[in-house]
């Protein structure tokens, strides 16, 4: 059967209808990847202009309401809003009997489980917790970027299928992620997602700084390689002056550092220290060099030697 002969998912039954509680990036983008699971978005809540806009965006046609009302339309609710915020829109929304028992209500947080769900468990909702492991740019791209993305899946056992089900329906990898393990799973997640835009910021403009016009251009290629070797190899891709034990090269990055971009040493200095003791561990470093690598590291400044490698003064 060839994809035009496919039908459009306007002319399928729709077996769900979809409200969003918090138009933020998140919550659109599944949304309108469910609508083309062919589910039915109904509603969206959103305060900011910003929230408001992304909906008309993501999901034209569908009317912004008030969160209780989004409730009172839709069969699946999508609860995409701050980590911390959360609980409490939970109780709000118990307390005030906007949860009608049999409804999915569905969370999107990476640090909880269904157990903050519980205010509207007991209210007869049914509990799901589903987090996308990618970042989202709320423009239409991420609904193309949820194809082949992991979900963070944590649901009570007789709805653990419904969630897979849910999942892969929106074109993810279910991934089970055990209750108690959600906070370790998140923050798994953000040391290597969110600092990464981190780093790399830093190290554009740095680069900038040295005189590179299109730092962008020169970190692609090697940021890419680097990051597939991490995931291929894991430590074994560890490279460069830490894993050499160049501590003489070390201790000019922190000089220059501290010259031209002091806010950066503290993060220098501990990214270096766990990659020595990652590759120490592993082999990689010789424990003959470590000693003077991690002197320099310890002291944050050019340590036993000087920036060009030789003895300093202080020996």
């Amino acid at each position: 059967m060839s994809t035009s002969q496919l039908p459009d998912p306007k002319d399928r039954p729709a077996r769900l209808t979809v409200g969003v509680v918090g138009a933020g990036r998140v919550g659109p983008a599944l949304a309108a990847s469910l609508q083309l699971a062919g589910h039915r978005p109904v509603a969206v809540s959103g305060v900011s202009d910003a929230s408001r806009r992304r909906a008309a965006l993501m999901l034209p046609d569908v009317p912004l309401v008030p969160p209780a009302e989004v409730l009172d339309r839709a069969d699946l609710v999508l609860l995409t809003v701050p980590d911390d915020t959360l609980p409490g829109l939970v109780e709000g929304l118990a307390e005030t009997g906007a949860v009608r028992p049999g409804q999915l209500l569905v969370h999107t947080s990476g640090r909880y489980g269904a157990k903050v769900l519980d205010p509207a468990l007991r209210a007869g909702a049914l509990p799901l917790a589903l987090h996308p492991a990618m970042t989202f740019t709320g423009t239409p791209v991420d609904v193309q970027r949820l194809a082949g993305c992991s979900f963070g899946v944590t649901a009570p056992d007789e709805l653990r299928m419904a969630a897979e089900a849910l999942v892969i329906e929106m074109g993810g990898e279910p991934e089970w992620i055990a209750e108690e393990r959600r906070p370790l799973y998140h923050a798994a997640l953000a040391l290597g997602a969110n600092h990464l835009v981190t780093l790399v910021a830093q190290s554009m403009e740095l680069l900038r700084s040295a005189g590179v016009e299109a730092p962008d251009r020169m970190l692609g290629p090697l940021l890419g390689a680097a990051l597939d070797n991490a995931l291929r190899s894991g430590d074994a891709a560890l490279t460069g002056p830490v894993a050499r034990g160049d501590a003489g090269t070390v201790a000019a990055h922190v000089t220059e550092l501290r010259k031209h971009a002091p806010q950066t040493v503290a993060g220098y200095l501990a990214m270096a220290r766990a990659t020595a003791d990652r590759a120490l561990a592993h082999g990689l470093l010789k424990p003959e060099l470590a000693e003077d690598l991690l002197g320099v590291l310890a002291n944050g400044t050019d340590g036993p030697h000087g920036a060009d490698g030789t003895k300093g003064d202080a020996g």
